[in-house]
């Protein structure tokens, strides 16, 4: 199988090129910067080079502006228009092809559900309000889009993905290190997550199940609260972990993005599960030692 995938360069990207690789396939990778072996995308709002696209069957769209930091109007603009502008430019640069990709595996996010407290969401459950879950609702149509030329589309709504050298725990490590984390605001809300290795497996697995289609959340099937991760993480640290942070420091630091950190999301993956993807870290205790213990 030829895949494309964008955003290549990224905490998910690199480990997704080699196990493509690794399962026989070939890739060709779009890069917002020039990489030795990657296409340049330098504005992912127009085309993307039309030679990058040339025979690819299988298209995985990662690209999108950091979540993660101090949102201001021009940061905002910049996460939605990475996202929804890019992937209304792979699907206009679809309809021009003779033979365009069979499958496209969109990257979306939990963010879509927004703050629902201990509701149990699955791939059926409507938006949340806000612009997260505005921002994933209109990410998601455009990738839809591309079903008019028969292309098979899986929206695939990733979680707090949880793997060495990046990601969430990236952040989160240094304070738990000196024994200085905790709980954030309350500690009720839900977190849903994943293993990086599973995430990566899941996609190849959405690749090759040609009648798997739709939202798929890209989450294990045990969300934990905050409070439980907090204590799981720091058992797996032998640190201790009895500095809470507050809700209103959070805002201080973040503003409106704070929300994100304090927002409950208790997503189930109800359609993995059901065609039959097998987790090889179900349990946060394990995901968190595979991916914080050398």
């Amino acid at each position: 199988m030829n895949f494309l995938v964008t955003g290549a360069s990224g905490f998910l990207g690199r480990p997704l090129l080699e196990a493509i690789e690794s399962a026989g396939h070939r890739w060709t990778a779009l890069s917002r910067a020039p990489k030795p072996g990657f296409f340049a995308w330098p504005d992912p709002a127009k085309a993307p080079p039309p030679e990058a696209l040339e025979g690819c069957q299988t298209v995985v769209h990662l690209a999108g502006e950091p979540v993660a930091q101090r949102w201001s109007a021009a940061v905002k603009r910049r996460i939605r228009s990475s996202r929804v502008e890019s992937t209304a430019a792979l699907v206009e640069a679809f309809s021009h092809m003779t033979r365009p990709p069979r499958t496209l595996i969109c990257a979306s996010a939990i963010g879509f559900y927004g703050d629902r407290g201990d509701e149990i969401l699955n791939e059926q459950s409507p938006p949340g309000a806000g612009f997260l879950p505005d921002t994933c609702l209109a990410w998601e149509r455009e990738a839809a889009r591309a079903a008019v030329f028969g292309i098979r589309v899986v929206q695939l709504r990733i979680g707090i993905v949880l793997g060495p050298g990046g990601g969430a725990l990236e952040k989160m490590l240094p304070p738990f290190r000196l024994g200085l984390g905790g709980p954030l605001g309350s500690g009720k809300q839900w977190m849903s997550w994943i293993h990086l290795d599973d995430l990566v497996r899941m996609i190849l697995w959405a690749a090759e199940h040609p009648s798997l289609k739709g939202p798929v959340n890209g989450v294990a099937p045990e969300p934990a609260r905050n409070l439980d991760f907090t204590r799981e993480l720091a058992a797996v640290l032998r640190r201790p972990a009895v500095f809470p942070v507050p809700a209103f420091s959070l805002k201080l630091l973040y503003g409106e993005m704070a929300s994100v950190l304090l927002a409950s999301a208790r997503v189930v993956p109800e359609v993995a599960q059901q065609q039959g993807f097998t987790w090889n870290f179900a349990s946060l205790g394990g995901a968190l030692r595979a991916a914080v213990l050398p």
